[in-house]
């Protein structure tokens, strides 16, 4: 234990101490502004005297003390966002978002003359750490100022028509482009990953009318669709009955042309024979014919031409086992 003198002089055990409190102190002091950690989403950008010297990896580091040097840490290899129009108010598995007092943001005026509410996000990335921190007085101002010019821009050049529904796309990747190429003329090192469209709705006073405008578009899609599909299946059946009947007909054609045909063959064939032996062709004539005729007959019966009375012997109202027909 050290006595304090009453006389206010420092006992020699504790000038003896002071030094090495001094030098702990010291220590301290300087451990805890040389040493710092880099996480493994960041770069360190360090300076000296305002000067950048180094850039330094994810990892423990040490600086020359007592602001000699200092250390800027950028996150290079994490994906941000900037939100317009609205912003997130609670994130997690049902995400919550804020949009009043927006509006300044996010009310547009498209080519034709309308007004749009289109809220959208970009998404970045810092590809150059050095140009980030120092040559831009505030870089995440500049890029929402420049990101807001460009989504005007393009919406103005936009009915507002494809700004609610088809020209969705077409806006997005044009925003992208002039934003990156814009950014890297100002030297922002920032890269644009992705610009998109998250809720396009006209005004709240007039969004009634644009969803009867909507309905009504939708209905007359809807009919044309149904119509081309009447049409579809129609059409095609139409067509196939009519090649149906067509080749029906052209079948019949060529039937009836070939029967003709071939009966005119064989009557020139029957009189050129005729011509060379007329009774010859003539009696066979008659036998052919008669031929058919016997052959289609059940009952046959030959009789003298000079007989008389015969009907009765012929029984020609019953069958043959003498019932009557």
């Amino acid at each position: 234990m050290i006595d304090i003198d009453p006389r206010g002089r420092v006992p020699e055990d504790l000038m003896k101490l002071l030094p090495g409190i001094i030098l702990v102190i010291l220590v301290l002091i300087l451990g805890g502004t040389m040493a710092y950690t880099v996480d493994t989403e960041e770069i360190a950008v360090v300076t000296r005297f305002g000067r950048i010297v180094r850039e330094e990896p994810p990892g423990l580091h040490f600086k020359f003390p007592m602001g000699i040097e200092q250390a800027y840490k950028v996150k290079t290899q994490r994906v941000l966002k900037e939100e317009f129009g609205f912003r997130t108010a609670q994130a997690g598995v049902r995400t919550q978002y804020s949009g009043r007092g927006y509006l300044e943001e996010s009310l547009m005026l498209t080519g034709d003359l309308n007004v749009a509410v289109v809220e959208w996000i970009v998404q970045y990335r810092v590809d150059d750490p050095k140009a980030y921190l120092f040559r831009l007085r505030d870089p995440e101002r500049t890029l929402r100022d420049v990101s807001e010019a460009m989504m005007r821009l393009v919406v103005g050049d936009h009915s507002v028509d494809e700004v609610l529904t088809i020209g969705r796309e077409e806006i997005e990747r044009d925003v992208q482009e002039r934003l990156d190429e814009r950014l890297r003329h100002y030297g922002a090192g920032i890269r644009i990953v992705t610009v998109k469209l998250q809720n396009v709705t006209p005004p709240e006073e007039v969004r009634p009318s644009f969803d009867e405008v909507n309905k009504a578009k939708q209905d007359m899609e809807r009919m044309v669709n149904e119509a081309w599909q009447a049409y579809n299946e129609r059409v095609p059946k139409a067509e196939g009955e009519k090649e149906k009947a067509v080749s029906e007909a052209m079948g019949y054609e060529s039937e009836r042309l070939n029967l003709a045909k071939g009966d005119a063959n064989r009557f020139n064939a029957i009189l050129a024979e005729y011509r060379k032996a007329p009774e010859v062709t003539r009696t066979r004539m008659y036998l052919e014919a008669m031929g058919d005729i016997y052959g289609k007959a059940k009952d046959k019966y030959i009789i003298d031409e000079n007989a008389r009375s015969i009907l009765p012997l012929l029984q020609l109202g019953t069958d043959k086992s003498g019932e009557k027909k």
